[in-house]
């Protein structure tokens, strides 16, 4: 197993590259149901608890909502558009009151620079063509089966935006890609800012 698909070697990371869906309530269904759709858009290999374990070290564990909330993250892994193995996890942020629940799919940057994929150039935000727009086909794969009221992909995303202040409009100057539904037909504005 190369050092970019280990788990103990990828979790303890200085950051995560990601792609935030605003589910667009707050029932376990329809976390589920886009948990679901994420894991088998991306094709990830494996579900397991523990990040701090190898695959081959623990039990796998159910792809659900249920498991989401006792160990906090899932982990897997999954292969980059480059064809690169490397780790992956998800995380949900549950909203409550006016806000909705989010899913966070994620590669640890320790695992890109392991495959040697860019992601820097000095710029304010952390950037890659390459993984911004295979997570957007990730979301539009998604979003076929399981709508969504928006996302976005980058660095560290999640939480940065939200359907409410979105409008069904993609903004003019994004430091970050959005993915935003409108009519049914989920439109994505890669980074230009």
């Amino acid at each position: 197993m190369t050092h970019a698909a280990s788990f103990r070697h990828q979790f303890r990371s200085d950051g995560f590259y990601e792609l935030g869906i605003e589910v667009g309530s707050t029932d376990d269904a329809g976390l589920q149901a886009v948990l679901s759709a994420v894991w088998a858009a991306a094709e990830v290999q494996g579900c397991y608890g523990h990040g701090d374990r190898e695959p081959e070290e623990q039990e796998a564990v159910p792809c659900t909502v249920a498991s989401l909330e006792e160990f906090g993250h899932l982990h897997g892994r999954v292969r980059l558009s480059t064809g690169d193995l490397v780790v992956c996890g998800v995380m949900a942020v549950r909203g409550g009151g006016d806000s909705s629940d989010w899913l966070d799919f994620y590669v640890p940057t320790s695992a890109l620079d392991a495959v040697g994929v860019a992601y820097w150039d000095g710029r304010p935000f952390y950037r890659s063509a390459l993984i911004d727009d295979w997570l957007a086909a990730i979301a539009t794969e998604v979003f076929r089966s399981a709508p969504f009221s928006c996302a976005a992909v980058g660095w560290e995303v999640s939480g940065s935006i939200d359907a409410a202040s979105l409008a069904g409009e993609l903004p003019e100057k994004r430091g970050v890609g959005y993915l935003v539904p409108s009519d049914g037909v989920l439109h994505y504005g890669p980074a230009n800012g």
